[in-house]
């Protein structure tokens, strides 16, 4: 199983300050329509296609593999991702939270294994390894706020 997770402020010195709503509204953002947030050409393709009042559902085409995510949105706070359909099995979640110090915090963290691969195998492995690297989930939670920003000067949000 891959287990990853990493944690980044959302208001760091020098930065453009977000309030929470400014970051739950990119973050309901990129839930709808990761093209907007990913690297060009990383996403070419994501849709939602079924919605109700808990969930809703999306299919996607990322890094070249097609999926189905069932997403889930605890306003002002979590979305969960759950891989239904895909190359990953598990959930991936995306947590805004206040520390200790009352600061914004913006956590990623996911349980995941591959599907019809051997638990723990040598593409588990590399795949855990490209989660906790530089530029794994920890660049993307920083590229979420970036683009987040960017889409507040641009007025888009």
């Amino acid at each position: 199983m891959i287990y990853s997770t990493a944690t980044v402020p959302v208001n760091p010195e020098g930065e453009t300050k977000l309030t929470r709503e400014q970051v739950w509204k990119g973050l309901e953002l990129k839930a709808r329509d990761a093209r907007l947030f990913l690297p060009a050409g990383l996403c070419t393709r994501c849709d939602v296609t079924e919605e109700s009042a808990t969930h809703f559902v999306r299919d996607a085409t990322i890094a070249g593999a097609d999926l189905r995510e069932i997403i889930t949105l605890e306003p002002q706070r979590k979305v969960t991702f759950f891989q239904a359909t895909g190359p990953r099995e598990g959930a991936i979640i995306n947590e805004l939270f206040e520390d200790e110090a009352g600061e914004l915090q913006l956590k990623f963290y996911c349980y995941l294994g591959l599907r019809d691969k051997a638990p723990n195998g040598p593409e588990e492995q590399a795949e855990q390894a490209q989660f906790d690297s530089d530029k794994g989930y920890k660049a993307a939670l920083l590229s979420t706020l970036t683009r987040t920003r960017e889409m507040l000067a641009e007025g888009k949000l």
